[in-house]
């Protein structure tokens, strides 16, 4: 394994805007099509010209997502820019990422015992205790899922789409709650944007019920009900469709959202419009938690300091949102003398880093509530070609096209904040399981109150590391969990 400083390969990456654009985002936008949000807490209704086209509603936050000339509407703290998103930029995305089997195929074989079981791949749910269905487990005794699998709960992935098709998430998707709020004319599903949102969705939610030869992969919470919400089309999303997203999945009762989207930005100065856009996103998430709905977002993949001077990471450092940040092993069930038994990936094979190390990528500062498993990577391995090394990504359900164009159902590694954020859906939906009354602070003060913090302390891990086993016993004891959480850094 690789021994140096991984943290130093993405030091000074987070450039200013990287990955979206302000407005329409095309050098041909004219100031007749431009897209931007109305703040109705400063400007009344009624003044916005009738030719200046509304794009969503969003007045129960106060807030229009809108398209025309921006300039024509209030002063300049009335409107913000509609950020424009590229799926295909590393803040936006995975960082990294590699396909594995389909769901008709073996996994790859190794001399312990045959084929690799998916589930074996899942260092995530194996190191937290879930369940007893994961093969050659390390250890035994109690389970998560002994007592909390998140039925009765509803969950909505706000994200590039969710393909519903998969044999871990048959039955999982509400098909008729889901939505395509893009205005593209197709549903719900995948439409150009790869696999993102199906990650997402069964590191929530996966069932493991893959009859195939490697089986299956399991979510946190398999009996939480997922709401897939599409945003993006193609590989282009826009901030005001995110929060069009939140809208209605409040409004269809989820218990939380999951928001594996942002932008960070290294220089406010230069962007002073995206502090509007703090306000206006803080107005929409006390809406949404006004409903009872909890934000779950990633905290960004720029390795930025959110809390340097300057800087700004939405949505995560707007009011209201919790924010999550990545970590991950290096060395698991690659480069030791156990690499070829699965059981002992965790536990015989000595991990040059656990899986709770920050992950190099990952932002930081006061803005993060907990980290969770993201996944990480040893650049210098990878870069080898040791296929092994990707096991230190997260491994979830994914969504292929064949060279015919043919959408089939896989299972592939990805590493970002977006795979950590989804970690703490899933633990929100065993909560609101156990205690389906408790208030939104209840629940994301339960799952701050008993994480655990590692040694590099809250800069990278906020209040800690979500401890599975931990939350769910104090959920199930039914503490109050009202302990108010930190203040986001203000600008």
């Amino acid at each position: 394994m690789a021994g140096y400083h991984r943290r130093t390969f993405l030091k000074g990456t987070g450039v200013a805007l990287s990955g979206l654009a302000v407005g329409a985002g095309g050098a041909s936008a004219t100031s007749a099509d431009e897209r931007f949000l109305i703040n109705l807490r400063k400007v009344d209704r009624g003044d916005v010209p009738e030719d200046v086209e509304v794009i969503h509603d969003l007045s129960a936050a106060d807030v229009l997502v809108a398209r025309g000339d921006q300039s024509r509407v209030g002063s300049a703290t009335a409107t913000a820019p509609d950020v424009k998103i590229d799926r295909s930029d590393d803040e936006a995305g995975a960082v990294v990422d590699a396909a594995g089997p389909t769901a008709a195929g073996d996994s790859a074989s190794h001399n312990h015992d045959g084929p690799a079981s998916n589930t074996e791949y899942q260092w995530d749910k194996r190191e937290q205790d879930l369940s007893g269905e994961l093969t050659d487990k390390p250890g035994g005794g109690n389970f998560v899922h002994d007592t909390a699998t998140g039925e009765g709960t509803r969950v909505a992935v706000v994200d590039s789409g969710v393909y519903d098709d998969h044999p871990d998430l048959a039955g999982v998707v509400n098909a008729d709650l889901s939505k395509n709020i893009t205005g593209d004319g197709f549903d719900f599903r995948p439409n150009g944007a790869g696999s993102h949102g199906t990650h997402v969705a069964g590191t929530i939610a996966a069932t493991n019920d893959n009859d195939g030869p490697g089986g299956g992969v399991l979510g946190t919470a398999p009996d939480t009900e997922i709401v897939a919400v599409r945003m993006f089309s193609g590989l282009q999303g826009y901030a005001g469709d995110g929060l069009a997203g939140w809208q209605y999945a409040a409004q269809v009762g989820c218990d939380a959202i999951n928001y594996s989207v942002g932008y960070t930005v290294a220089d406010t100065v230069e962007y002073p419009s995206l502090i509007a856009l703090e306000q206006i996103i803080s107005q929409v998430a006390a809406y949404v938690r006004s409903q009872g709905t909890v934000i779950v977002n990633s905290a960004g993949n720029a390795s930025l300091d959110m809390d340097a001077e300057n800087t700004l990471s939405l949505p995560t450092e707007a009011d209201g949102v919790f924010g999550v940040s990545a970590t991950g092993p290096i060395g698991y069930g690659w480069g030791g003398k156990h690499s070829d038994n699965e059981a002992k990936w965790l536990t015989g094979n000595r991990l040059d880093e656990p899986t709770t190390d920050p992950a190099p990528y990952t932002n930081y500062g006061s803005a993060v509530d907990v980290s969770a498993g993201g996944g990480n990577y040893d650049v210098d391995a990878i870069s080898a070609g040791n296929a092994d090394a990707y096991n230190d990504l997260v491994y979830s359900t994914v969504n292929e096209t064949t060279p015919d164009g043919e959408v089939v159902a896989g299972y592939g590694w990805k590493a970002g904040t977006s795979m950590a954020a989804p970690q703490v859906t899933g633990a929100v939906a065993l909560v609101r399981s156990l205690r389906p009354d408790a208030s939104v602070e209840a629940v994301e003060s339960l799952v701050r109150e008993t994480a655990s913090l590692p040694d590099e302390g809250e800069t990278y891990h906020g209040a800690g590391h979500l401890d599975l086993e931990a939350l769910v016993e104090a959920a199930s004891d039914g503490g109050n969990g009202e302990k108010k959480g930190k203040k986001k850094k203000r600008k």
